[in-house]
């Protein structure tokens, strides 16, 4: 499974300069855990750090101009953190699974002379077998859409040798290894070089990349989008709106009777009354969710079910994907929900994170106690937001005085309501 190891964002929003988990040149850093909750008060940048996510999935898919546009942001002058000259940057270190060696993604954007954003630097590397200090070996550089890519897993050439020119690209010192790489120019460099080259055959690392971060799922379920009515078909994943869910009962109802069995029956056990969930047609090809209450001979509709019951169900049903997204992105998923339900919930997020069979990474904000209450040290990140108006984060188990607490038995959420993960 993949797992983001760290990140880092500058320049973005409130977050102008912040770094989660570990880099390559921050060894000595603790990587991001399994499952990662960033927890604080309104207004200190929960959600913009979510949208960190949602931002790089949107300037893979549509360019970063769109993506400076897209879902509210307001564009480019916007999101750069305000008062702040230079670029937008991005660095992800992550692994393709557990032995792999990481790699390192860089991007930043900036303004070109039209006042457009673009791509002004992408790169994409990784230390080569056995190394264990020194630079990482650069298998992909494009500044201002221009650069060099190792075609392959490629010849990497030594440390040494690995040098730059007056425009920033890797000069090629050796005829044996110019018969790896490749000068590439993009076509608009408003769209990312991973998109274009990952897309091609040639070069497996950068389209696993690629893939990895098509692959991210970020939440943006509402109720009222669940109590749709969608054509009638299977499908097999759970859309971001959660608008398909349906159509995901449909699928699973078919292809994997079993499982949503299983499904079912955990539903009862946490919402009391819940005895079947299944679909049904109407007469134009609409699809209905119907949920049977054991008190009542007639089912009770999508349409008339609370927001709690859609949502736990919904969340379920994610978790039960039988191929799962390597990174699951949410966004307080405590709203709605009835407070003795969150323990449960943050254990059914770990469960599926930390399982054997590999599920997803997940990533969460709250500012919700109770959820906390389930969770470790090591897994909550504290944002807060300090004097000049930027925001600022660490890990609650940087502080030993409340690692000693949750040891002695005391939970993490209550010490949170108390105050005592406050700044001192």
């Amino acid at each position: 499974m993949a797992k983001i190891e760290g990140i880092r964002v500058k320049n973005f929003r409130a977050l102008k300069d912040v770094t989660l988990g570990r880099l390559w040149n921050q060894q000595q850093s603790e990587p991001l855990t399994a499952m990662t909750v960033v927890i604080g008060k309104n207004g200190v940048g929960k959600s913009t750090l979510f949208d960190v996510f949602g931002f790089l999935a949107d300037a893979l898919k549509f360019g970063v101009e769109e993506a400076c546009d897209l879902r509210g942001r307001g564009g480019f002058e916007k999101i750069r953190s305000q008062g702040q000259p230079g670029s937008i940057e991005f660095e992800i270190y992550y692994k393709e699974d557990g032995n792999a060696r990481p790699i390192t993604y860089e991007m930043s954007i900036n303004l070109d002379s039209s006042g457009r954003p673009f791509v002004q630097k992408e790169r994409l590397r990784q230390r080569r077998k056995n190394q264990k200090r020194g630079w990482p070996f650069s298998f992909l550089v494009l500044n201002d859409g221009k650069g060099v890519v190792w075609k392959g897993e490629g010849k990497e050439i030594d440390e040494h040798k690995e040098q730059f020119d007056l425009f920033g690209f890797i000069k090629l010192i050796q005829a044996e290894e110019s018969k790896e790489t490749e000068v590439v120019e993009l076509s608009d460099k408003r769209k990312l070089g991973i998109s274009t080259l990952g897309s091609l055959k040639q070069h497996p690392r950068i389209s696993i990349f690629r893939q990895f971060i098509e692959g991210w799922y970020l939440s943006y379920f509402t109720p009222n989008s669940a109590r749709s009515l969608p054509l009638a078909g299977p499908q097999k994943h759970l859309n971001i709106l959660g608008d398909n869910i349906g159509n995901v009962v449909q699928f699973m109802e078919r292809e994997h009777k079993d499982r949503f069995k299983k499904v079912l029956d955990r539903i009862a056990k946490k919402i009391p009354g819940i005895d079947k969930i299944d679909t049904d047609k109407t007469a134009d090809g609409r699809l209905l969710l119907r949920f049977n209450d054991k008190g009542f001979k007639d089912p009770f509709y999508a349409q008339q079910m609370s927001d709690g019951t859609l949502k736990v169900f919904a969340y379920l049903l994610l978790l039960e994907d039988p191929t799962p997204p390597p990174f699951l992105c949410i966004e307080e998923p405590e709203n709605g929900l009835y407070h003795k339900l969150l323990d449960t919930l943050a254990k059914e997020f770990r469960e599926h994170a930390t399982g054997r069979k590999g599920g997803s990474q997940v990533f969460i904000t709250t500012h919700q106690p109770y959820f906390v209450d389930a969770l470790e040290p090591n897994e909550v990140w504290i944002l807060e937001k300090g004097a000049d108006g930027f925001s600022a984060i660490r890990r609650a188990s940087d502080d030993e005085l409340v690692k000693n607490m949750v040891a002695e038995g005391l939970p993490l959420g209550g010490l949170w309501y108390s105050d005592y993960l406050d700044a001192r």
